[in-house]
Protein backbone atom coordinates (compact mmCIF):
# COMPACT_ATOMS: atom_id res chain seq x y z
CA UNK A 1 0.00 0.00 0.00
CA UNK A 2 1.52 3.45 -1.13
CA UNK A 3 3.37 5.49 1.61
CA UNK A 4 1.99 9.21 1.91
CA UNK A 5 4.87 10.85 0.61
CA UNK A 6 3.46 8.93 -2.93
CA UNK A 7 -0.06 10.05 -2.23
CA UNK A 8 1.44 13.82 -1.44
CA UNK A 9 3.37 13.62 -4.88
CA UNK A 10 0.27 12.36 -6.43
CA UNK A 11 -2.04 14.93 -4.99
CA UNK A 12 0.99 17.73 -6.38
CA UNK A 13 0.73 16.43 -9.85
CA UNK A 14 -2.87 16.06 -10.01
CA UNK A 15 -3.87 19.40 -8.72
CA UNK A 16 -0.92 21.11 -11.28
CA UNK A 17 -2.86 19.39 -14.07
CA UNK A 18 -6.56 19.76 -12.95
CA UNK A 19 -7.01 23.05 -10.51
CA UNK A 20 -8.71 26.14 -11.81
CA UNK A 21 -9.98 24.52 -14.71
CA UNK A 22 -13.62 23.33 -15.70
CA UNK A 23 -14.45 19.79 -15.97
CA UNK A 24 -16.16 19.31 -19.43
CA UNK A 25 -16.95 15.63 -18.46
CA UNK A 26 -16.87 13.28 -15.94
CA UNK A 27 -16.96 9.51 -15.72
CA UNK A 28 -17.72 7.40 -12.77
CA UNK A 29 -16.76 3.78 -12.98
CA UNK A 30 -18.72 2.72 -9.80
CA UNK A 31 -22.18 1.47 -9.58
CA UNK A 32 -23.00 3.92 -6.76
CA UNK A 33 -22.10 6.95 -8.79
CA UNK A 34 -22.59 6.14 -11.84
CA UNK A 35 -25.12 8.75 -12.49
CA UNK A 36 -22.83 11.58 -11.29
CA UNK A 37 -22.24 14.43 -13.13
CA UNK A 38 -19.39 17.06 -12.38
CA UNK A 39 -19.11 18.79 -15.98
CA UNK A 40 -19.07 22.69 -15.36
CA UNK A 41 -18.09 22.24 -12.21
CA UNK A 42 -14.40 23.82 -11.32
CA UNK A 43 -11.92 21.88 -10.02
CA UNK A 44 -10.36 24.29 -6.92
CA UNK A 45 -7.63 21.91 -5.67
CA UNK A 46 -6.06 18.23 -5.53
CA UNK A 47 -5.09 17.60 -1.73
CA UNK A 48 -3.50 14.60 0.14
CA UNK A 49 -5.08 13.55 3.86
CA UNK A 50 -2.57 10.94 4.83
CA UNK A 51 -3.14 8.29 2.27
CA UNK A 52 -6.20 9.55 1.30
CA UNK A 53 -6.60 11.43 -2.02
CA UNK A 54 -9.04 14.52 -2.17
CA UNK A 55 -10.25 16.20 -5.40
CA UNK A 56 -12.56 19.15 -4.16
CA UNK A 57 -14.72 20.05 -7.50
CA UNK A 58 -17.27 22.52 -7.11
CA UNK A 59 -19.06 21.71 -3.54
CA UNK A 60 -17.92 18.40 -3.94
CA UNK A 61 -14.90 15.87 -3.02
CA UNK A 62 -13.88 12.84 -5.01
CA UNK A 63 -12.49 11.14 -2.20
CA UNK A 64 -10.14 8.03 -3.44
CA UNK A 65 -7.29 5.45 -1.69
CA UNK A 66 -4.91 3.82 -3.90
CA UNK A 67 -4.62 0.64 -1.54
CA UNK A 68 -2.81 -2.25 -3.25
CA UNK A 69 -3.05 -1.39 -7.18
CA UNK A 70 -4.69 2.19 -7.47
CA UNK A 71 -3.36 5.11 -9.74
CA UNK A 72 -3.93 8.59 -10.54
CA UNK A 73 -2.55 9.41 -14.33
CA UNK A 74 -3.14 12.69 -15.97
CA UNK A 75 -2.76 12.36 -19.88
CA UNK A 76 -2.39 15.35 -22.42
CA UNK A 77 -4.99 15.53 -25.66
CA UNK A 78 -4.43 12.35 -27.73
CA UNK A 79 -1.87 10.55 -25.37
CA UNK A 80 -1.71 6.89 -24.83
CA UNK A 81 -3.23 5.76 -21.15
CA UNK A 82 -0.44 3.64 -19.63
CA UNK A 83 -3.13 1.21 -18.26
CA UNK A 84 -6.17 -0.79 -20.08
CA UNK A 85 -9.67 1.26 -19.94
CA UNK A 86 -11.77 -1.48 -18.22
CA UNK A 87 -9.02 -0.56 -15.10
CA UNK A 88 -10.00 3.10 -14.81
CA UNK A 89 -12.42 3.99 -11.99
CA UNK A 90 -13.16 7.30 -12.75
CA UNK A 91 -12.52 9.80 -15.97
CA UNK A 92 -12.32 13.24 -15.12
CA UNK A 93 -11.82 15.88 -18.59
CA UNK A 94 -11.17 19.02 -18.99
CA UNK A 95 -9.34 21.50 -21.41
CA UNK A 96 -5.94 20.27 -22.46
CA UNK A 97 -5.91 17.55 -19.91
CA UNK A 98 -7.87 13.82 -19.16
CA UNK A 99 -7.05 12.57 -15.14
CA UNK A 100 -7.40 8.86 -14.87
CA UNK A 101 -8.24 7.03 -11.56
CA UNK A 102 -6.67 3.13 -12.40
CA UNK A 103 -7.77 -0.11 -10.06
CA UNK A 104 -8.71 2.81 -7.30
CA UNK A 105 -9.02 0.32 -3.60
CA UNK A 106 -11.62 2.94 -2.53
CA UNK A 107 -13.88 5.82 -4.81
CA UNK A 108 -16.73 7.90 -3.00
CA UNK A 109 -18.03 11.41 -3.64
CA UNK A 110 -19.05 13.34 -1.02
CA UNK A 111 -19.86 17.15 0.20
CA UNK A 112 -16.84 18.60 0.32
CA UNK A 113 -18.70 19.72 3.87
CA UNK A 114 -19.20 16.45 4.56
CA UNK A 115 -15.18 15.43 4.53
CA UNK A 116 -14.56 15.29 8.19
CA UNK A 117 -16.98 12.39 8.20
CA UNK A 118 -14.88 10.45 6.11
CA UNK A 119 -11.02 11.11 7.35
CA UNK A 120 -11.31 13.31 10.52
CA UNK A 121 -10.21 10.67 12.57
CA UNK A 122 -6.85 10.74 11.18
CA UNK A 123 -4.22 11.54 13.16
CA UNK A 124 -1.88 14.64 12.60
CA UNK A 125 -0.63 14.77 8.60
CA UNK A 126 3.54 14.64 8.45
CA UNK A 127 3.27 16.02 4.88
CA UNK A 128 0.07 18.31 5.91
CA UNK A 129 -0.72 21.89 6.81
CA UNK A 130 -2.35 20.30 10.26
CA UNK A 131 0.71 18.67 11.28
CA UNK A 132 1.59 18.25 15.03
CA UNK A 133 4.04 16.56 16.70
CA UNK A 134 2.95 17.28 20.48
CA UNK A 135 -0.47 15.26 19.35
CA UNK A 136 0.94 13.01 17.42
CA UNK A 137 3.23 11.95 20.07
CA UNK A 138 -0.03 12.40 22.85
CA UNK A 139 -1.90 9.89 20.78
CA UNK A 140 0.93 7.21 20.11
CA UNK A 141 1.19 7.21 24.23
CA UNK A 142 -2.56 6.68 24.42
CA UNK A 143 -2.09 2.86 23.92
CA UNK A 144 1.36 1.83 25.61
CA UNK A 145 0.85 -2.28 25.10
CA UNK A 146 0.73 -1.77 21.56
CA UNK A 147 3.79 -2.62 19.17
CA UNK A 148 5.39 0.42 17.99
CA UNK A 149 5.48 -1.02 14.61
CA UNK A 150 1.68 -1.05 14.93
CA UNK A 151 1.53 2.09 16.48
CA UNK A 152 3.35 4.11 13.74
CA UNK A 153 0.81 1.92 10.75
CA UNK A 154 -2.29 3.55 12.56
CA UNK A 155 -3.51 6.30 11.00
CA UNK A 156 -5.35 7.49 13.90
CA UNK A 157 -2.03 8.36 15.43
CA UNK A 158 -0.02 9.51 12.71
CA UNK A 159 -0.72 9.99 9.16
CA UNK A 160 0.80 9.00 6.43
CA UNK A 161 3.43 6.04 7.51
CA UNK A 162 3.47 2.78 5.78
CA UNK A 163 5.19 -0.50 5.94
CA UNK A 164 8.23 1.24 4.40
CA UNK A 165 8.27 3.82 7.06
CA UNK A 166 7.37 1.76 9.69
CA UNK A 167 10.38 -0.92 9.93
CA UNK A 168 12.53 1.46 8.78
CA UNK A 169 11.74 3.72 11.62
CA UNK A 170 12.39 1.31 14.15
CA UNK A 171 15.44 0.50 12.96
CA UNK A 172 16.35 3.28 12.72
CA UNK A 173 15.35 3.92 16.54
CA UNK A 174 16.97 0.58 17.40
CA UNK A 175 13.94 -1.01 18.59
CA UNK A 176 12.04 -4.14 18.12
CA UNK A 177 9.06 -3.87 16.00
CA UNK A 178 7.32 -5.77 18.74
CA UNK A 179 8.69 -3.55 21.54
CA UNK A 180 5.40 -1.51 23.49
CA UNK A 181 4.73 1.83 22.59
CA UNK A 182 4.93 1.99 26.61
CA UNK A 183 8.71 1.18 26.65
CA UNK A 184 9.83 2.72 23.53
CA UNK A 185 12.02 5.66 25.10
CA UNK A 186 12.14 8.96 23.31
CA UNK A 187 8.64 9.22 21.44
CA UNK A 188 9.27 12.59 20.18
CA UNK A 189 12.73 11.35 18.49
CA UNK A 190 10.37 8.35 17.07
CA UNK A 191 7.75 10.84 15.74
CA UNK A 192 10.43 13.44 14.81
CA UNK A 193 12.42 10.82 12.52
CA UNK A 194 9.45 9.82 11.09
CA UNK A 195 8.02 13.36 9.98
CA UNK A 196 11.78 14.01 8.79
CA UNK A 197 12.10 10.78 6.79
CA UNK A 198 8.78 11.75 4.95
CA UNK A 199 9.62 15.37 4.03
CA UNK A 200 12.93 14.05 2.44
CA UNK A 201 11.21 11.52 0.04
CA UNK A 202 7.86 13.41 -0.59
CA UNK A 203 9.62 15.36 -3.87
CA UNK A 204 11.55 12.48 -5.24
CA UNK A 205 10.35 9.24 -7.16
CA UNK A 206 12.96 7.19 -5.73
CA UNK A 207 12.24 6.42 -1.91
CA UNK A 208 15.18 6.22 0.15
CA UNK A 209 15.87 5.61 4.26
CA UNK A 210 19.52 5.37 3.42
CA UNK A 211 20.79 8.29 1.84
CA UNK A 212 21.78 6.40 -0.99
CA UNK A 213 19.43 6.12 -4.23
CA UNK A 214 21.14 3.35 -6.30
CA UNK A 215 19.07 0.38 -6.86
CA UNK A 216 19.27 -2.47 -3.67
CA UNK A 217 20.59 0.06 -1.51
CA UNK A 218 17.39 2.77 -0.46
CA UNK A 219 16.96 0.67 2.73
CA UNK A 220 18.02 -0.17 5.74
CA UNK A 221 15.89 -3.29 6.26
CA UNK A 222 12.42 -3.59 4.48
CA UNK A 223 12.72 -6.07 1.71
CA UNK A 224 16.28 -7.55 3.11
CA UNK A 225 14.76 -10.50 5.10
CA UNK A 226 17.64 -12.69 4.96
CA UNK A 227 20.62 -10.45 4.35
CA UNK A 228 23.29 -9.14 6.10
CA UNK A 229 22.47 -6.08 8.38
CA UNK A 230 23.80 -2.98 6.51
CA UNK A 231 25.67 -1.56 10.37
CA UNK A 232 26.20 -5.21 12.01
CA UNK A 233 26.18 -7.52 9.66
CA UNK A 234 23.94 -9.51 11.74
CA UNK A 235 21.54 -11.91 9.66
CA UNK A 236 18.10 -9.86 9.17
CA UNK A 237 15.23 -11.58 10.60
CA UNK A 238 11.54 -11.44 9.45
CA UNK A 239 8.04 -12.38 10.13
CA UNK A 240 4.62 -10.63 10.30
CA UNK A 241 2.67 -8.41 12.84
CA UNK A 242 -0.51 -6.34 12.83
CA UNK A 243 -3.19 -5.65 15.51
CA UNK A 244 -6.14 -7.72 13.85
CA UNK A 245 -5.63 -11.35 12.32
CA UNK A 246 -5.28 -11.10 8.68
CA UNK A 247 -4.40 -8.21 8.43
CA UNK A 248 -0.52 -8.47 9.68
CA UNK A 249 1.78 -6.76 7.56
CA UNK A 250 6.00 -8.41 6.66
CA UNK A 251 8.61 -7.10 9.64
CA UNK A 252 12.13 -6.83 9.02
CA UNK A 253 14.15 -6.65 11.96
CA UNK A 254 18.24 -6.61 12.95
CA UNK A 255 18.06 -8.96 16.05
CA UNK A 256 21.58 -7.03 17.28
CA UNK A 257 20.81 -3.36 16.56
CA UNK A 258 16.88 -3.35 17.66
CA UNK A 259 16.28 -4.25 21.40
Amino acid sequence: MPEGDTVWKTAQLQHAALAGKVLTKSDFRVPRFATADLSGEVVHEVVARGKHLLHRVGEFTIHSHLKMEGVWRAYGPGEKWQRPEFKARVILDAPGVQAVGFELGLLELIRTADEDDTVGYLGPDLLGPDWDADEAVRRLAAAPDVPIYVALLDQRNLAGVGNVFSNEICFLRGVLPTRPVGETPALDRVVDLAFRLLQANKNRFTRSTTGDLRGGQTSWVYGRTGRPCRRCGTKLLGGELGRVEGQERVVTWCPRCQT
